[in-house]
């Protein structure tokens, strides 16, 4: 009866209720957020995997998903003692048991007796688990070669995504021409405008030097700054060292000129660090930006305010699932850190194992522990095969016509340069494609390789990139790169 009740009101011309919330209505910020990383390609390559299962017959057996820096995903181990760990403090029963080492126990009980309740599914502080910000603060000292870190200036965060932009959402304000300006580099890691895009604020885009292995030139962050002055206000200045997509390791001297043009001309810096232990070549090595501030002296250090992030995501740990970063504040006004603290509060806390395992990382076996041996033999060669990995892919790719690659100093990416014919970028143009997105989308059809385009993260117009991690296994590596380079030569001459 109601439902002919209904088509009766409908037939007598009675408007039919559409939907509340329309693409039209809906938060035209959220429509404006990109996120390439995640973007069109994988869903094809998602769609692709599914057709492979129901039997649809393609030119490979798998597809091989090389966007996005998933560790685990692309085969590589979890290492035992952080695994050991997360074990006891999820089921402390395993206390009991004689497997696990006394120092896993250890830690485990320190974890438990610092929860409410002794049990990691209870909230923590906002702040994060306070023992793990002593700790947190404790590994930053020791890093930076004794230069104090307090732990009231450290937050636990989900991931080091979470920390980016809560301090981004206390720094954009302003109307107009007013407006919060955040100077990011190009390439960038799609994270930054992607948030920028859903707070509203303008993005200033300063280009690296890829003439230059993706070198940063304070000539450029000038020049970009002065540009932005005429429509905005310019606040912030982020750097991702070692970068993301771009591999490049910023050299001490770098820093201190960033550190310098970002006192002169009073920005905020955010200093994005989650790949510290990634470094590879020769001669590279990582700097923090806060070691770097406090030996330029109390003429920087008592006054460049800046945060800094790291996560358990990357390094040799790889443990994206768990969720687990911080931030380090430096130089806050006391006022505006009770307004972070208050905003980080009303998400209650950070995930309670992702912090658990953020102390494992800051706090590791030390070399008189029984789980020493095997936490540095598994460390080393999680991280000797990346620079194996880095230094095979930048030779491979230099072999092919048509690509240029830049050597992958640190982190887990390289973002190669791709020549692609007129005729390939008319045709993609025809298509209301972007041409990289064209190629890795021909790319993933053909062979099931799913990388990002360079659009996704910004380029210099007509130059055409993609971004590929460095993980999968190095047999499975050497395959990617083959049939990439094989791809290409087949791509380039179709469209010659």
């Amino acid at each position: 009866i109601m439902w002919r009740a209904l088509t009766h009101a409908a037939m007598n011309g009675v408007p039919q209720r559409g939907k509340l919330l329309t693409l039209d209505n809906m938060n035209p910020k959220v429509k404006r957020v990109e996120y390439a990383v995640r973007g069109p390609i994988v869903q094809r390559a998602v769609q692709i995997e599914k057709e492979l299962r129901e039997g649809v017959k393609k030119p490979f057996t798998e597809v091989i998903k090389a966007n996005i820096g998933d560790a685990h995903a692309m085969g590589q181990k979890p290492i035992t003692f952080l695994r050991q760990v997360l074990a006891l403090c999820s089921y402390p029963e395993l206390l009991k048991d004689n497997q696990f080492p006394e120092d896993a126990k250890k830690r485990a009980q320190r974890i438990l007796e610092a929860c409410g309740g002794h049990s990691i599914g209870a909230y923590s502080a906002s702040q994060g688990i306070e023992c793990i910000r002593h700790d947190v603060a404790h590994f930053i000292e020791k890093r930076d070669g004794g230069i104090p870190s307090n732990p009231d200036n450290i937050y636990l965060s989900t991931g080091a995504s979470d920390a980016i932009v809560t301090i981004l959402k206390l720094l954009v304000s302003g109307e107009g021409r007013d407006r919060t300006g955040v100077m990011i580099s190009i390439p960038q890691y799609p994270l930054y405008s992607a948030a920028l895009a859903e707070l509203d604020a303008v993005q200033i885009s300063y280009y690296l030097d890829e003439d230059k292995c993706w070198s940063l030139d304070v000539k450029e962050l000038r020049r970009a700054l002065y540009a932005a002055r005429q429509h905005c206000n310019p606040r912030v200045l982020c750097i991702i060292n070692p970068g993301n997509p771009t591999g490049q390791v910023q050299s001490r001297q770098c820093i201190e000129d960033v550190i310098r043009f970002a006192k002169e001309e009073n920005l905020f810096l955010m200093a994005d660090e989650v790949y510290q232990d990634n470094v590879y070549a020769e001669g590279c090595q990582f700097h923090s930006f806060k070691k770097v501030l406090f030996e330029m002296g109390p003429e920087y250090s008592s006054k460049v305010e800046m945060a800094s992030f790291h996560s358990t995501s990357k390094c040799y740990m790889g443990e994206c699932g768990f969720r687990g970063g911080y931030m380090e504040v430096i130089n806050m006004d006391p006022e505006v850190k009770a307004q972070l603290t208050k905003l980080v509060s009303v998400r209650l806390c950070p995930p309670v194992p992702g912090q658990a395992l953020l102390d494992l990382v800051v706090n590791p076996p030390q070399p008189d522990e029984p789980s020493y041996a095997t936490f540095m033999k598994e460390r080393t060669a999680v991280l000797a095969a990346l620079a194996e990995k880095a230094k095979l892919t930048e030779q491979i790719f230099n072999t092919v016509p048509g690509i240029t690659c830049n050597p992958v100093q640190g982190a887990m990416y390289t973002f190669p340069r791709i020549s692609l014919p007129q005729k390939a970028i008319d045709k993609a143009k025809e298509e209301g494609q972007v041409p990289d997105m064209f190629y890795c989308m021909k790319l993933l059809e053909e062979e099931g390789i799913c990388l990002v385009p360079g659009s996704g993260f910004g380029q210099r117009e007509g130059t055409f990139h993609f971004r590929m991690t460095i993980l999968p296994p190095t047999e499975k590596l050497k395959l990617v790169l083959k049939k990439i380079k094989d791809f290409h030569l087949r791509f380039t001459k179709e469209f010659s």
